[in-house]
């Protein structure tokens, strides 16, 4: 049984195993075991909302890898992955939630079939979806485990062409959704009613191509709210004399495009506008210097520096890199648009860039996927810039 749609080709998967095992051959790694359901997606083409329990994909010396989860997710494996039906290994309900018994016994006995115990053996330790009770009961099996988080999330930050066609369609999504925020917000609209749209257009999706659920729920907080970065939504009508930001994002094929803009209703204050000033001019700064060879820490030392001209500060990092990704994140948990990091960019990575500013009774954000192209950059998004006034 094979997936009747696959998101990629064969050869991509393919080479993107022999980026993921010569990462392994420099780290002295045998074999991997990969649980973050991003990761595992982007080597084997699984998609399926069974991260709640665990599974995990193994990664040896050589051949296809190997699924390894839930026996009924075995056959959401099969409709997914790329390789044979031989390569998926479901494990018995027995062990689904049960302390009297945990999922990596069966673990164990699928990594000895296999012939690799006592192999140096890597897990993603500082993960979501692996507990330290994982690790304690992998421990009885395998005497040392190795750590290798980030290690498959650093072989994806420069996006395949395919890839980048599936970001822009989630650009284009997300835009549409930014679009209809425009269209439909009205004073007294309570806020869960405009969400529901959101959702909605997100879903439908945009220039023919449908919309996947996103990585992140919608944030949307108003007035004093708006101080903090990631509160979410209720019931309450929108008012006049206060702002919302909305970060919201595309999604196609697992693929994230988050973007934030801000509404307001009535006259602007003038703090907002000093705000909105800094963040549209800092952008443009950052536009202007993000290309191949660039650092990380450049581009967060040009939009710091902007910004504190104009009387702002900003003490958190101004981006992330984003691609395929699974909640509770859409982040790729690798570099960071922030002072001392020091990785250069390259054609191909795909960033938010976030120059969010929260202020003392509401925050703004403005925000940018980009993409790193041979000479410069470009946006993924055709939103229109700026603060959103009605």
């Amino acid at each position: 049984m094979t997936h009747p749609n696959p998101a990629f080709d064969q050869h991509e998967y393919q080479t993107r195993l022999a980026k993921v095992r010569a990462a392994m051959d420099v780290a002295g790694i045998e074999v991997l075991f990969v649980t973050d359901p991003s990761n595992m997606a982007w080597v084997t083409g699984y998609d399926g909302w069974s991260f709640y329990v665990h599974q995990g994909v193994l990664i040896g010396p050589d051949g296809p890898p190997r699924w390894w989860g839930r026996g009924m997710d075995g056959a959401g494996a099969r409709r997914t992955v790329w390789m044979g039906d031989e390569y998926v290994h479901g494990y018995d309900d027995t062990y689904v939630q049960n302390p009297d018994k945990h999922p990596m016994e069966d673990l164990a006995k699928l990594i000895a079939a296999c012939g690799w115990a006592g192999s140096r053996f890597a897990v993603e330790m500082d993960n979501y979806y692996f507990s330290a009770a994982a690790y304690m009961d992998l421990l009885k099996h395998h005497a040392k485990i190795v750590d290798a988080t980030g290690l498959v999330n650093w072989q994806r930050s420069v996006k395949s062409d395919q890839e980048i066609i599936y970001m822009k369609r989630a650009g284009a999504i997300v835009t549409r959704m930014h679009a209809v925020i425009t269209e439909l917000a009205h004073v007294g609209m309570p806020k869960n009613e405009l969400i529901a749209e959101v959702y909605r257009t997100g879903i439908q999706g945009a220039e023919g191509h449908w919309g996947d659920y996103p990585a992140i729920v919608p944030m949307a907080p108003s007035g004093a709210d708006a101080t903090a970065p990631h509160l979410t939504w209720d019931d309450t009508p929108l008012k006049a004399g206060e702002a919302t930001f909305f970060e919201i994002a595309g999604a196609y094929r697992r693929y994230q495009c988050p973007q934030s803009r801000t509404l307001f209703f009535g006259d602007v204050p003038d703090r907002y506008l000093r705000a909105a000033a800094a963040v549209a001019e800092a952008t443009e700064a950052v536009l202007g210097v993000a290309k191949p060879g660039a650092t990380c820490a450049a581009l967060a030392d040009t939009f710091n520096s902007t910004i504190r001209a104009h009387g702002f500060e900003k003490d958190s990092r101004c981006g992330y890199p984003i691609g395929l990704s699974y909640p509770p994140d859409w982040g790729e948990r690798t570099m960071s648009l922030r002072a001392g990091d020091e990785t250069e960019l390259a054609a191909g990575m795909t960033f938010h860039f976030m120059p969010a500013l929260w202020l003392d009774d509401g925050g703004i954000e403005t925000t940018e996927p980009l993409l790193i192209t041979e000479t410069g950059c470009e946006k993924l998004c055709q939103t229109p810039g700026g603060l959103v006034v009605k």
